[in-house]
């Protein structure tokens, strides 16, 4: 039984796909012209009224190297020119999980506008996985298959080995690396959190390269390094070597520093200096 739900939805979702690149993607591959192939646990169910069809129960969806796994697949399609259904959305609902050759996507819910080739992940748990770097977000996470770049939006994380860049929101700009789909630049806006084993630093806006490991935030930046603080406008951070440097900012307004020597008999007062 599940054989022939299988092959029943490989014929009509084949219809109106075969010229749509985004369509084949699902917002994570550029190639294929192969109908998409759907099977179910639970049953497959055509909704003629409602111009959709619905997959339940470990639901899987394969097309052009890229698999949809979810517990619900619903796929919305419309009459095109030709007069020929055509899907223009696919929403997956439930332990969504989207595999590409690259990419590994996580979350709970998931709608891809084929029309827009844009992917809007949300729920607990949101996570996108390349052969290099994990981004995880708390809101939600758009991915923009033909500009290629995902947007993580709410305490937003972007790990690469031990290297961490957090902020409110990431918008990470995809490459070719080879066979491999790379993040060759993440961009940071809101509450910037950039660790090393040394410092931590603060801003209000930052640009990420991470094959580099360089980070160049700016905005009320604070740098903090035991019981030292650097207060300015504009730093570079090293994820690489751990090393923080407050730069002078276009303005010239001045870098000032806080600095705590080592606690003596009797006690040491603070010391607060301009740099």
């Amino acid at each position: 039984m599940r054989r022939a739900r299988k092959i029943l939805l490989i014929l009509v979702f084949g219809f109106g796909l075969a010229g749509t690149a985004q369509a084949q993607s699902l917002g994570f591959s550029r190639g294929g012209d192969g109908p998409i192939q759907i099977e179910a646990d639970d049953g497959i169910e055509w909704q003629r009224a409602n111009q959709l069809y619905a997959a339940r129960g470990n639901a899987r969806a394969e097309q052009g190297g890229v698999t949809v796994e979810a517990d619900e697949l619903i796929a919305f399609y419309q009459p095109n020119a030709e007069g020929e259904n055509e899907i223009f959305r696919i929403d997956a609902n439930g332990n969504v999980r989207i595999v590409s050759n690259d990419e590994v996507a996580r979350s709970d819910k998931a709608i891809y506008d084929i029309n827009k080739g844009v992917l809007v992940m949300t729920g607990d748990k949101i996570q996108l996985d390349t052969a290099q770097d994990t981004i995880i977000a708390r809101d939600s996470m758009e991915y923009y298959e033909t500009q290629q770049f995902a947007v993580a939006r709410g305490d937003a994380l972007a790990i690469r080995e031990d290297r961490r860049v957090r902020a409110d929101v990431l918008t990470a700009h995809f490459g070719e690396g080879g066979q491999q789909a790379t993040i060759n630049r993440i961009e940071a806006h809101g509450n910037i959190l950039v660790s090393t084993p040394t410092d931590i630093v603060r801003a209000e806006k930052g640009d990420y390269d991470p094959a580099r490991g360089i980070a160049t935030v700016t905005g009320n930046v604070k740098i903090t390094r035991g019981d030292t603080q650097l207060n300015g406008e504009r730093a570079e951070v090293n994820l690489e070597t751990g090393e923080s440097r407050l730069l002078s900012s276009p303005s010239g307004e001045r870098v000032r520093g806080l600095f705590l020597p080592k606690a003596r008999t009797g006690g040491s007062p603070r010391t607060n200096g301009n740099q």
